[in-house]
């Protein structure tokens, strides 16, 4: 495609990323088949095409976006399915998060949106504040009624009963017999709250397979919450955190991998080098480190990983987008599972995303949910007994409409290796 940015625009490296991503489209249409949101409402506005024709002429024109143009940019999933069938490799994520910065910073929402949206970017990268906003969630129900529907969906995101157990804390955890590699885990935010199970899970296994485990003390959230918010300022202050967390490590008793346990982290932390390439002494870091970045999935792999499954069990695999799509590592969940002995039942339509998308459940309800009903309706379609994927988004996001149980893929791994079963897997007949 043409564009009409000027030589002053494309001085700023964003603008001329999102240019060159613009002018490789060829608007073969493409893309819109293996679009979630041109799948429910065959808008070509929700479709990639048309969002780029959308961003261009934002970005070209500068100043305050149209309502239009917000509208249809926030209802992408930032999935990148597009990107995955794009025969012109267009670098779609290049473009949107361009789009979402200038969108953040040029365009004035209501302010009960920009209220819940400056909520979601204060809390939920903060365990102990979340942790502090699901303890209370439950006492918000008989207020319901007189809270905003956003804050309404967010005090539903509260776990029925306590969450049993802690997140690991930052420290070493020893390898089992000899140490064929140190780990540095990343840490993340929500997951701690919501799951603290996973990481249990990942450290035992990888123990088991000659992994030390080292949770840097100063690492946290990855950042791609605030990042997919538009709000570049914040992620990259998280992501020099880790990045200074990591360094450090690597400077006293050196690491040779950095796994992530939910693979939207990971996502964002293989591109860290990107994120951070044009602040001053954060470079050099960052391109030393990010080559290390693996999914815990990959690492286990890396590592060898053998197991048998203690029973007889049909799982359907969700493949995250983040993986699938965003780390481009398709069919290794389930390469991974058959390994370990269970069962898969095919899913149907599995490049679709399940509506998660980070924040998206909480900000775009309706396209959320129908997404969810669709990838249920195929993940269910074989009744199999479990549900596994590798994104804590997505498990909870699947798992408030399920009637299947929803574990993580490396709790399952974990099991079939001599761990622990699951905890959220009930027994079965």
């Amino acid at each position: 495609m043409r564009t009409g940015f000027s030589d002053e625009q494309l001085q700023d490296p964003g603008l001329a990323e999102a240019a060159q991503a613009i002018r490789s489209c060829v608007h073969c249409g493409m893309c819109n088949a293996t679009c979630p949101t041109y799948q429910v409402v065959a808008d070509e506005r929700d479709g990639p095409r048309g969002r780029i024709q959308l961003m261009q002429a934002m970005l070209e024109q500068g100043g305050t976006p149209s309502e239009t143009a917000v509208h249809h940019i926030d209802r992408c999933l930032t999935c990148l399915s597009c990107r995955t069938t794009c025969p012109s490799s267009v670098d779609y994520s290049r473009l949107v998060d361009e789009a979402r910065i200038h969108i953040a910073e040029n365009y004035r929402r209501p302010f009960g949106e920009r209220w819940f949206r400056t909520f979601l970017a204060t809390v939920l990268p903060r365990p102990g504040l979340f942790k502090l906003a699901m303890k209370f969630a439950p006492l918000a129900k008989p207020l319901n009624r007189l809270l905003p529907a956003p804050f309404r969906r967010m005090a539903a995101m509260a776990p029925a009963a306590p969450i049993a157990g802690e997140a690991p804390r930052p420290g070493v955890y020893p390898a089992i017999g000899p140490r064929k590699m140190r780990v540095a885990m990343v840490r993340g935010c929500v997951q701690r709250v919501l799951a603290p199970e996973i990481d249990h899970a990942a450290i035992r296994l990888l123990n088991r397979l000659g992994a030390e485990v080292v949770i840097a003390a100063g690492s946290g959230c990855c950042g791609a919450l605030n990042h997919h918010l538009g709000l570049e300022a914040s992620a990259k202050r998280y992501a020099k955190a880790n990045v200074a967390a990591w360094s450090k490590l690597h400077e006293n008793g050196g690491i040779d991998r950095i796994v992530s346990t939910a693979s939207g982290c990971g996502t964002l932390v293989k591109d860290y080098a990107h994120l951070l390439a044009r602040d001053a002494g954060w470079v050099f870091r960052t391109r030393k480190l990010a080559p290390l970045v693996r999914d815990i999935s990959e690492l286990v792999e890396e590592l060898g990983y053998t197991g048998a499954a203690p029973e007889a069990l049909t799982v359907a695999y969700h493949t995250a987008c983040s993986l699938q799509h965003g780390q481009r590592l398709a069919g290794l969940g389930e390469r991974l599972l058959a390994k370990a002995g269970f069962t898969l039942a095919p899913v149907r339509d599995s490049h679709l995303c399940c509506g998660s998308a980070g924040h998206y459940s909480l900000l775009q309800p309706e396209m959320s949910g129908e997404l969810r009903s669709r990838k249920l309706k195929a993940l269910t379609a074989r009744g199999p007994k479990v549900i596994a994927s590798g994104n804590i988004g997505c498990l909870e996001h699947l798992r408030a409409a399920s009637d299947v149980p929803l574990v993580h893929t490396i709790e399952l791994l974990d099991w079939a290796a001599g761990g622990l079963r699951p905890p959220r897997l009930p027994a079965l007949p």
